[in-house]
């Protein structure tokens, strides 16, 4: 099977129930998983596992903390519609130059979990498959603004 990008179906139940706090500080902990070409995350994921997750030299389980150094905004486009919207203040990064990555088996997929409340999916997002040799894997987040940030919810 193959990786669906989405918002997962589960997150969005839960933002009815406060579940997930993203916000600056006092918010819960997020974090980002990689996981292979023939993983299976999409929209029925429900929370982080390690089935289907890369493993490698200088990578470990459960991926890297995201970097929350931006709280949720919202505005209206119009009097009966609105945008909310996140994305993580900085780029999520495996590996550094003094302690690179190695992933040889192809992958194209990341998870977003919230560590926190007991690795609850957030969302995934898939890219180009990749694989990387003692060097740095660099997800750059788009900008943060109601038309390309990472998180929308939109209503019309």
């Amino acid at each position: 099977m193959a990786n669906t990008q989405s918002m997962c179906t589960s997150f969005m139940q839960e933002l009815m129930t406060a579940t997930h706090n993203f916000t600056t500080g006092t918010g819960d902990t997020f974090k980002a998983a990689l996981y292979l070409t023939t993983a299976t995350q999409n929209a029925a994921t429900t929370a982080y596992g390690v089935t289907g997750e890369v493993t490698g030299t200088g990578y470990s389980a459960g991926g890297v903390t995201v970097t929350n150094g931006v709280s949720p905004s919202s505005t209206n486009a119009s009097a009966t519609a609105g945008v909310a919207y996140w994305t993580p203040s900085a780029s999520i990064t495996y590996g550094s130059a003094g302690s690179p990555v190695t992933l040889s088996t192809a992958f194209d997929t990341v998870l977003i979990y919230n560590s926190t409340q007991s690795n609850k999916a957030v969302s995934v997002h898939t890219f180009g498959s990749q694989t990387i040799t003692a060097g740095v894997f660099t997800l750059t987040m788009p900008t943060n603004n109601t038309t390309n940030a990472l998180l929308r919810l939109v209503t019309t």
